[in-house]
C-alpha cells in the first residue's frame, strides 16, 4: 500500500525523492510515473513537465543516488582499499532500495557532478601504477560486478531479510534430485546464502586479479 503525503512544491528533486520512496514500496516494474503522482498529490501531466518518460526519471534516480553516495577520496588512499570502499559501499546503497541494482543496470547518468568522484578514481589508480585504460576498466569492472551482483542478490532477498520463497535450498535440492547433478544440488547454499561474505570474496578476486596490470 501506497503511503501518500500531503501535496508538496513539485520540482525536480521532490519528484525524484518520492520516486525513491514508491520504488521501495512496489519495486521497478510497478513503479509508474501515475503513482509517483498520486504520492505527491498531483495528476500525472505536472510529472511530464520535469520529465518525459518513466525512464528519463529513473535515470534521475539513479544519478541522484550515485551523487549523493560519491565521498571525497583521501590522497594516501591505497588503491586496492579504495576499491574495496567504492565496491562496498554502493553495494549497501543499491540495497537500500527494491530493485535499486536493477534502476541502475543501463541508466544514463543526468548529474554531471558524478564524473569528479570518477575523475578522483582515475587519478588514484594512474597514481598506483594502472594506465588510464587499466584504470578506467578497474572502476568499470568494480562499478559493474555490483550492479549484477545485486541484482541477483536482490532476486534472492527483495528486501532485507525477506527471502523470496523460489530461492528456498531445500526446495531447490528436491527439484534437483532426478537430474543425477550432486554437486550442482549441494552448491546451493553456496550460491544462495551469505551473500555479504561472497560479495567480498569476489571483489577481493577482482583485485587480485588487475593488481596485475600495474606497471
Amino acid at each position: 500500500m501506497l503511503l501518500r503525503c500531503q501535496p508538496v512544491a513539485l520540482d525536480r528533486s521532490a519528484i525524484v525523492r518520492t520516486g525513491l520512496r514508491v520504488l521501495d514500496q512496489v519495486g521497478l516494474e510497478a513503479l509508474t510515473l501515475r503513482k509517483i503522482a498520486s504520492e505527491l498529490g498531483v495528476q500525472p501531466p505536472a510529472l511530464y513537465w520535469h520529465f518525459k518518460s518513466k525512464q528519463d526519471l529513473i535515470d534521475e534516480m539513479a544519478s541522484t543516488l550515485l551523487a549523493d553516495h560519491a565521498q571525497p577520496i583521501p590522497e594516501d588512499t591505497a588503491w586496492e582499499q579504495f576499491a574495496l570502499t567504492f565496491g562496498e559501499g554502493m553495494r549497501q546503497m543499491l540495497l537500500r532500495y527494491r530493485d535499486g541494482a536493477k534502476m541502475f543496470a543501463g541508466t544514463h547518468l543526468t548529474d554531471t557532478s558524478v564524473y569528479r568522484h570518477q575523475d578522483a578514481a582515475l587519478r588514484l589508480l594512474t597514481g598506483a601504477g594502472f594506465s588510464l585504460e587499466d584504470a578506467g576498466q578497474v572502476f568499470w569492472t568494480v562499478y559493474t560486478y555490483t550492479i549484477g551482483y545485486v541484482i541477483e542478490e536482490q532476486a534472492v532477498y527483495p528486501r532485507p531479510g525477506e527471502r523470496d520463497e523460489r530461492y528456498d535450498i531445500d526446495h531447490r535440492t528436491e527439484r534437483m534430485a532426478h537430474e543425477n547433478v550432486p554437486l550442482a544440488a549441494a552448491a546451493g547454499p553456496a550460491l544462495f546464502t551469505d551473500f555479504d561474505r561472497r560479495y567480498t570474496r569476489g571483489l577481493q578476486a577482482i583485485i587480485t586479479g588487475v593488481a596485475t596490470w600495474r606497471t
